[in-house]
C-alpha cells in the first residue's frame, strides 16, 4: 500500500489510515492515520472525508475542532457518504456546531436513509411522526419505523409498538403492540420495559 499511497492513490492512502488506526501489521498511530486520511480526503474520497470529520469531532490524532468536523462531514455528504449525511442530520436537528435547521436535518436524514443507513431510517420516521422539517405523516412514520424495527433498531421497535397501540399510521393491534414492546424491552430499552409493565 505504501508505494501506491506515496504515488497519490487515494484508496491506498485510506487503507494505510485504516492500518494505522487499527494497528494492523504496524503499531497503532492515530496521528499517522489522520495524516493518511487527510491525503485521501483531498482526493475527494468520501470515506476518508467522513473519518476526518470524525477525528476532528472526537479529538483523535488531532486537536478537537468542530468547525473542521462539520466541513469534512459536508464534503463527505456532498460525495454521497451516508454516515456523514446522518451526522449532519443530527447536527442540524439539534443545532450542534451549526445553526438549527429542521428542514436541512430532514433532507440529510432522507439522503442517508435512502442509502439504508439504519439510524437515519429511524430518524426520518421520527421526523414524519413529529413534523420535524416536514409535514406530520403517521403512515410514513410507521413505514420507516417498521423498516428500522425489522433490523432490530430498539427505539424503532418501541415506537412501532406505540403506533400499533394507538392506531397511528396503522390499524390498532394490541397484540402487535405488545410484541414490539417486548422486542425492544428484551434489548434493554427502559421505556419499552416500563410500557410492557402496563401490558401485563
Amino acid at each position: 500500500y505504501l508505494k501506491a499511497a506515496n504515488e497519490g492513490n487515494m484508496h491506498a492512502q485510506y487503507n494505510l489510515g485504516i492500518f494505522y488506526q487499527n494497528g494492523m501489521e504496524i503499531n497503532k498511530d492515530n496521528k499517522a492515520a489522520f495524516e493518511w486520511y487527510f491525503k485521501s480526503a483531498k482526493g475527494e474520497y468520501s470515506p476518508a472525508q467522513y473519518l476526518l470529520g470524525y477525528y476532528y469531532q472526537n479529538e483523535i490524532g488531532v486537536e478537537k475542532d468542530l468547525k473542521k468536523a462539520v466541513y469534512w462531514y459536508n464534503k463527505a455528504a456532498e460525495n454521497g457518504n451516508k454516515f456523514a449525511q446522518y451526522k449532519l442530520g443530527n447536527y442540524y436537528k439539534n443545532g450542534d456546531c451549526v445553526e438549527k435547521d429542521e428542514k436541512k436535518a430532514f433532507e440529510y436524514y432522507k439522503k442517508s436513509a435512502d442509502q439504508e443507513h439504519l439510524d437515519a431510517q429511524y430518524e426520518l420516521g421520527y421526523c414524519h411522526d413529529k413534523g420535524i422539517g416536514t409535514e406530520i405523516n403517521k403512515t410514513k412514520a410507521f413505514n420507516l419505523y417498521y423498516i428500522a424495527a425489522k433490523k432490530e433498531h430498539v427505539i424503532a421497535q418501541y415506537n412501532l409498538g406505540k403506533c400499533y397501540e394507538n392506531g397511528k399510521g396503522v390499524e390498532k393491534d394490541e397484540t402487535k403492540a405488545f410484541n414490539y414492546y417486548k422486542k425492544s424491552a428484551d434489548q434493554g430499552y427502559s421505556y419499552a420495559q416500563y410500557q410492557l409493565g402496563f401490558c401485563y
